[in-house]
This record gives structure tokens, C-alpha cells and sequence, in this order.
């Protein structure tokens, strides 16, 4: 007896990466291919049928149990990405049908960051956890919010958008269009948008005055490993944001941890000390002390797979 398996697609701007994976969260077998390129999605489904159907007909149709997609704006109710900002296509694209009928498999489709909230739940640091927040420091800032096991989907599919609640009131201009949304403080590029700013408007003898124009979230952290004065208050800047931010969050679901992903998650302690301390710091009393912080216990590369898997069980 073959044991059950399920394939998850991870559909992001420049690549599409894909995955057979058995319930114990291991990958069997997996891929990629351009997204982008791809002008219209007709074209596009033809390329994903192409790099599948091989996969598909060697494991046995009748082990999968199912298709499971993560993309941006992916809504999980309609199977549509809508809109999404970073894709080669405009308007709606109802992708969980398009899969569905070129590959015969029952398909689900969700955004990126509940894909990875599911991913935790199923085989990572969030198993057997009920009550959690799943946030992705990237490019931009994602989550999900998972709450008495269910992840808060919201009547429209939406819901859970941390990245684009404001955390400084008139603040940056934001992709959505908003002014001062966490994800322009508190993502790698919003670092680096401050370190931008503060080389500007400051004189500081800095590491970073070599950059300018070049920085990255990476070469900010490896000035802070140094000691530079102006990179390690950057960490402290954006920790302070995103401690205050979080404790706000904390306060409408109660989580009991919250789960951190992505490049800028990679900071650690630099990052960290300072989000602890201004989350602690702006929590009502009846939460202080009890919610803990983890690093994802996905393997990054494989991580959107697995989540995307996830959500065909």
C-alpha cells in the first residue's frame, strides 16, 4: 500500500516552485520553473501541467490526495488570486480551477503567508498548537493568524493582514497605497528605507555611508555584527515598531506564541531583544510574560512547499 501524498505548489513572482510531500512533512520528490515570462496564464498553466503531469503519473494518481497552492493574495474561499501587486497578470485569475481541470487533482489554493501558517501547524514549530501568529519578515510582511486551530480566514478570505495595519500614523507611503503600514518599518526593505532616510538626514560615521544607494538588510546586519553604532540602532528603530505593532495583535487573538519567518527573522537577537522589549512593554497587564517567541521549524528553501502542502490534507 502506497502511503498518501500530497503536492504543493508555491506560486511567487519570479518562480514557482513544486513538491510531492507525505504526511510526515518529508518532500518525495521536487522542482521549480520561472513564473514569470509567462505573459498570459494560459500559458503559464501549460508550463505547471508540463513539470506535474510526469510527477502525478509516477506516484500514482490515486495516492494524492490532493493539490494545495500558497500565492499572493491568494484567496482561499474563491481559489482566485486577486490582484496580487508582484504577479505577471492582472485582474483576478481564478487559479485553483485552472489547476484543478488541467491536472484532474482536487485543489485548494490560499496566500503565501496562511499557506506557511498551515506548513507550522502541520509539521513545524506551531504542531499541536492551537493559538498562534505566523508572522513572514521578507520583502514585505505576511501572516497568518491561526486561533482555536482554525487559521482566521474572515468573511471574504482576507483577514489576518498584519503588514498593513498602521504603525505610525502618517507615516510611509506604502505598495497599497496607505501611509505608514508595519511592512514599510518592519520588512527587509523597510529597514533598509530607514537606513536610506537616517544616511540623509544624519552626519554619523557609519559603515554604511559606503553602501548608500546599495544597502541591504544583509549588510546592515553585518555592520551591527561590527558594532556600528547607526546599524545596531536601526535593529533597535525597527524592533521598537514591530514590538508595538505586535502587541496590539496580541491583544485581539491572545496567542500563545508567535512564530517568526523570513530573511529579516534571521537577525536573531539583534532584532529580537528589542521587539521583546517593546511588546512586553505595550502589553495589557493579563498578557505580559506569556507568549513565547519561536523561529519557524521549516527548512527555508522547502518551506512554502510544505505549507502549500499542508493545505491539501
Amino acid at each position: 500500500m502506497s502511503e498518501p501524498l500530497a503536492l504543493g505548489i508555491d506560486i511567487g513572482g519570479t518562480n514557482t516552485a513544486y513538491g510531492l510531500v507525505n504526511r510526515r512533512g518529508e518532500i518525495i520528490t521536487k522542482g521549480n520553473f520561472a513564473t514569470a515570462g509567462h505573459g498570459d496564464v494560459t500559458n503559464y498553466i501549460a508550463a505547471l501541467t508540463t513539470a506535474l503531469l510526469p510527477i502525478v503519473e509516477k506516484a500514482g494518481r490515486s495516492n494524492i490526495k490532493g493539490i494545495g497552492i500558497g500565492a499572493p493574495s491568494g484567496n482561499y474561499f474563491t481559489g482566485e488570486i486577486v490582484y496580487a501587486p508582484n504577479m505577471p497578470w492582472p485582474g483576478i485569475i481564478p487559479m485553483a480551477k485552472l489547476v484543478n481541470e488541467a491536472l484532474g487533482l482536487k485543489t485548494a489554493l490560499t496566500n503565501d503567508a496562511n499557506a506557511a501558517a498551515i506548513g507550522e501547524m502541520a509539521y513545524g514549530a506551531a504542531k499541536g498548537m492551537k493559538d498562534f501568529i505566523l508572522v513572514t519578515l521578507g520583502t514585505g510582511v505576511g501572516s497568518g493568524f491561526v486561533a482555536n486551530g482554525q487559521l482566521i480566514y474572515g468573511h471574504d478570505g482576507f483577514a489576518g493582514e498584519l503588514g498593513h495595519v498602521i504603525a505610525v500614523r502618517d507615516g510611509r507611503k506604502c505598495g497599497c497605497g496607505r501611509h505608514g503600514c508595519l511592512e514599510t518599518y518592519a520588512s527587509a526593505t523597510g529597514i533598509v528605507k530607514s537606513a536610506e532616510e537616517w544616511l540623509d538626514e544624519r552626519n554619523d560615521e557609519t559603515i554604511l555611508r559606503q553602501n548608500k544607494g546599495k544597502i541591504t538588510a544583509k549588510k546592515i546586519h553585518e555592520a551591527a555584527d561590527q558594532g556600528d553604532k547607526m546599524a545596531l540602532e536601526l535593529f533597535e528603530f525597527t524592533g521598537k515598531i514591530l514590538g508595538q505593532t505586535l502587541a496590539d495583535a496580541v491583544a485581539i487573538t491572545s496567542p500563545q506564541s508567535i512564530i517568526f519567518f523570513g530573511g529579516l527573522a534571521k537577525s536573531g537577537d539583534l532584532l529580537f531583544k528589542h521587539v521583546r522589549k517593546h511588546m512586553e512593554a505595550n502589553l495589557l497587564h493579563v498578557y505580559q510574560n506569556k507568549v513565547s517567541f519561536l523561529m519557524s521549524a521549516l527548512p527555508d528553501a522547502d518551506a512554502a512547499i510544505l505549507g502549500a502542502s499542508a493545505l491539501a490534507w
